[in-house]
């Protein structure tokens, strides 16, 4: 059975039954109500629904009202009240939550319900309506009990989904696999013009600058069916990275600062930032306040694992452009405050797994086969004080495992104290995912001859592939199992998964090995 097929979106099948099955929505207002509404276009739950950041008696619930997506919404300028219900069944028999939310225009008539006074540990199903219009069925699932030290978490790790390179078909397979949880770290749409060239291509004319264009672009990518059916199946965690704005920017510097003003950039960050609040399953705490917008955060799952969410791109100093300027002191990733909380729950944190989830890949990458160095200077590489210094820290953190995105290609390593010194201390592991879809198809032999030669300059490499799709995680207090699902195409908008490479963390023994 292949991914993308009918049979394996089930998900949105059963919830299409319930909806014809739930002519009882309709008495949701009274009929006095419900005859002084005024009626808006057909299609306004076009970009689906989905939850996000679950706590142990909540979670957020999205949906953004626009019945003409891709040209701005189509939405009257008023304000919409939207219905919405959270159930213990998918037939919404077992009602547990219920409430009235406002759709804003200034807010793109996005909604954001911060759900709370639910059971830890347990699936919810919840739906919205308005104007005599039901949306689809979402799933979701509250985390576990603060003090809970047993049980498992299963945690999708994604990122990197170009439009223009292919169709989002890992998703169908993630679907399958059934997370309680998905972890996505960066790039969730691109800014890059239009291409003819492209499996799919942009919405409009150029780049996006103004919240207009930006709300376009994510309702094009907001439409993909394997997307919407995973946003609809499981609580997502989000962040973004470069391409939510500009390519490599670095807090308020875009990348090509010659041809982008400041106060240009600075208007085109507050459209991206406000756009992507508007998009995602997110709290208050995330609202922007222009070209601001706090996105650091930690989530707990029982005490099995602690999940840091980190900002690399808002806070950052400008990229380094040469070795030397790499390892300046002066250089931050995080900010000083990003950087004291990360550090501060790091090592006050009760869990047996401490998490983090970092856009830009953390162990080192040399590029230059034998003698000398050549980094990345966008990644963790071009800020090696800071990193070298959380390094050393995580000598003194209980199990510390990073997640990471940004590269398009799978790189799972051993965190060492020092890349000085191949034979220093391993202090953790990171897993940097391949993307949803952006590179497209590789070609792998290509991409062996590129890469295999830059491995024994890279000892702390356990595995490296160029497929795309996602990486699978089942937490557990005695270890973590991890598998690379890929799948064999996304040019196509079906394709057939696999499990390239598992692999396993033991609790207590920095690092990580294939299986």
């Amino acid at each position: 059975m292949t991914a993308g097929s009918p049979d394996r979106r089930r998900f949105l099948t059963a919830g299409a039954a319930v909806l014809g099955a739930a002519a009882s929505a309709q008495l949701w207002l009274p009929a006095a109500a419900r005859a002084a509404e005024t009626p808006l276009p057909d299609g306004v739950f076009s970009l689906g629904i989905s939850s996000g950041d679950p706590l142990p008696d909540g979670v957020v619930l999205w949906t953004r009202l626009a019945p003409d997506p891709l040209n701005g919404g189509g939405m009257p300028d008023r304000v919409v009240p939207v219905e919405w219900q959270v159930a213990e069944d998918q037939r919404f028999r077992k009602l547990v939550r219920r409430g009235t939310a406002q759709a804003r225009p200034e807010y793109g008539h996005s909604v954001h319900v911060d759900v709370r006074g639910l059971r830890p540990d347990r699936t919810y199903w919840y739906r919205f309506r308005t104007s005599g219009q039901l949306s689809p069925v979402g799933r979701t699932r509250t985390a576990p009990h603060p003090h809970s030290s047993g049980g498992s978490l299963r945690m999708a790790l994604a990122s990197c989904q170009n439009w223009q390179h292919g169709y989002f078909t890992p998703y169908a397979d993630m679907l399958d696999q059934d997370p309680d949880v998905v972890v996505f770290v960066g790039d969730y749409i691109y800014e890059s013009t239009p291409s003819a060239t492209g499996v799919r291509r942009h919405e409009g004319t150029g780049e996006p600058f103004s919240l207009v264009q930006y709300r376009n672009r994510y309702a094009q990518y907001r439409t993909d069916p394997d997307l919407a059916a995973m946003h609809a199946n499981a609580p997502f965690v989000v962040t973004f990275d470069d391409h939510e704005v500009d390519n490599d920017f670095a807090g308020e510097i875009p990348q090509d600062p010659d041809k982008q003003p400041h106060d240009a950039f600075v208007a085109r960050l507050t459209a991206a930032y406000q756009a992507f609040y508007e998009h995602m399953p997110v709290r208050a705490t995330a609202v922007p306040d222009g070209p601001h917008i706090r996105m650091h955060r930690r989530l707990e799952f029982g005490r099995l694992a602690r999940l840091n969410v980190l900002d690399t791109r808002q806070y950052r100093s400008d990229q380094a452009t040469s070795q030397a300027g790499a390892q300046d002191p002066s250089l931050t990733m995080l900010g000083a405050q990003q950087k004291r909380w990360l550090l501060d729950g790091l090592k006050d944190s009760p869990a047996r797994w401490n998490l983090i989830a970092s856009q830009i890949m953390m162990a080192e990458t040399d590029l230059k086969v034998g003698e000398g160095k050549l980094w990345f200077y966008d990644a963790w590489d071009g800020y090696q004080a800071e990193r070298n210094a959380f390094l050393q820290e995580f000598k003194q953190v209980r199990n510390p495992v990073v997640l990471s995105g940004d590269r398009h290609l799978t790189m799972i390593s051993d965190l060492r104290e020092d890349y000085a010194d191949p034979d220093s201390a391993v202090v953790g592991a990171e897993f940097v995912g391949t993307s949803i879809s952006s590179n497209g198809d590789q070609d792998q032999e290509a991409f062996r001859k590129e890469w295999d030669p830059r491995r024994p300059d890279n000892p702390h490499w356990k595995l490296l592939d160029a497929h795309r799709g996602y990486h699978l995680f089942d937490v557990r207090r005695g270890g973590i199992d991890a598998q690379v699902r890929v799948v064999d195409t996304v040019r196509q908008p079906t394709s057939t998964p696999s499990t390239v490479a598992t692999l396993r963390v033991e609790a207590g023994r920095p690092g990580v090995e294939v299986v």
